[in-house]
């Protein structure tokens, strides 16, 4: 009976935080939707359109900075996932070694 109360208390726990999660997600995307004005406002310096007249919709800034970027932090996250296997011990091998019963002969 205690090894089931203290697993409800452990699920309460869980739902409560997560709970308290969405709802602080929620209250935060909430005043970022309130917070916006609906009226267009002039951007920048020059106060206004950052195209050339004339010119319509397309891509702003450099995009294959952009994508230089995303690939950067791609190849660093590989190479720090990899860093961290060499550097932790091989589960599966330790896991070999300690196996009950005869092995293959």
């Amino acid at each position: 009976m205690i090894r089931g109360s203290s697993h409800r208390r452990r699920t309460a726990g869980r739902v409560l935080l997560i709970g308290l999660c969405v709802g602080w997600l929620l209250i935060a995307a909430a005043a970022t939707a309130l917070a916006a004005d609906p009226s267009p406002s002039p951007g920048g310096d020059a106060g206004g359109d950052t195209r050339s007249p004339g010119e319509g919709p397309g891509l702003v800034g450099s995009p294959l900075f952009a994508i230089g970027g995303v690939l950067l932090v791609a190849l660093v996250s590989v190479g720090l996932a990899q860093a961290y296997l060499r550097a932790t011990p091989d589960r599966s091998a330790a896991r070999d070694v300690h196996t009950d019963g005869p092995g293959p002969d």
